[in-house]
């Protein structure tokens, strides 16, 4: 089989990676163009594109696929299906409909909830039990096309988006597998339009805390945002990223420091800091942060 892969960051390796593996015909890789980065803002190439490259996989990047000449050199690749995966621009209907399959898209939630941009985040903030992937063939609109394959995971009660991230883009890299090989049997399940929710892209407005919400928000704000933007707090002048948490016991004033291992009350409940970052410093765990700026108890963040 005759595969176009697009995606662009590091979620959509293993994807890549997989396919390869698998022993599919591998046409041509799309991404995002290589963009400034780093303190020399120097082009870097996305994962996918450095991974392709390594992998001895032509790599293409098109600032835009709405051209009719970059939609008439991917019909030319004569593909039989494109594996989609954070890929970064809107496909138009000329590309959808260039592969024999068509367009298979790779999207970590069970859909239809969490349609968009974060989904991963989302489902933690919101305190979902589960999560999943879904493959889905692409149509016009927003994540809103059939779903030929799913798979459902727990969200375990300490997971950060991180954690998450990287277990659903192993299970996204195995069920694709999965679904090319039995293209030929799939009944496509139209989603319902009940239960429909969108993941829309963090804004790092969100991330400041308010101590005042419950445990249970709090907690599920740190672990959703960690490690970006991360939430955060401002401390004698300072912004405080706080990366990792978990419930326990406790009560007081809420952003009151209860103990010597950084419980805080919340306006009902508390969280354990587990993990921190200063700004321009390097993330630590709590025993090593509190070495270097001590909170002792009864200090109000």
């Amino acid at each position: 089989m005759r595969v176009i892969f697009m995606g662009t960051p590091d979620f959509s390796v293993p994807v890549l990676n997989a396919l390869v593996d698998a022993g599919y015909d591998v046409a041509a890789v799309y991404c995002q163009p290589p963009r400034p980065a780093g303190r020399g803002k120097k082009d870097r190439p996305t994962p996918v594109h450095a991974r392709a490259l390594e992998l001895g996989l032509q790599v293409r990047h098109p600032v835009s696929l709405k051209g009719a000449e970059a939609q008439a050199e991917f019909t030319a690749l004569n593909a039989d299906v494109a594996v989609v995966v954070a890929y970064g621009l809107i496909l138009p209907q000329a590309i959808l409909d260039a592969p024999k399959h068509g367009c298979l898209n790779i999207h970590a939630s069970l859909l239809p909830r969490w349609r968009g941009a974060a989904p991963i985040h989302r489902a933690i903030m919101a305190g979902d039990a589960e999560t999943g992937i879904c493959i889905m063939q692409m149509e016009a609109g927003l994540d809103a096309g059939p779903v030929l394959l799913r798979r459902a995971t727990p969200i375990g009660a300490e997971e950060t988006t991180a954690a998450l991230h990287d277990r659903l883009s192993e299970m996204g890299a195995s069920l694709i597998v999965e679904a090319l090989a039995r293209l030929g049997e799939l009944t496509p399940e139209v989603q319902a339009e009940a239960g429909v929710t969108y993941a829309h892209k963090i804004d790092k407005a969100e991330a400041a805390i308010d101590w005042t919400a419950s445990a249970e928000e709090v907690d599920r704000k740190i672990r959703g945002l960690s490690p970006f933007p991360g939430a955060f707090i401002e401390h004698d002048g300072q912004r405080i990223k706080l990366l990792a948490s978990r419930l326990t016991d406790g009560s007081g004033e809420p952003g009151e420091v209860l103990d010597d291992r950084l419980t805080v009350a919340c306006g009902t409940g508390a969280v354990q800091l587990l993990r921190l970052q200063r700004a321009g410093k390097a993330a630590q765990d709590a025993d090593i942060f509190i070495r270097g700026m001590a909170l002792p108890k009864g200090t109000r963040l």
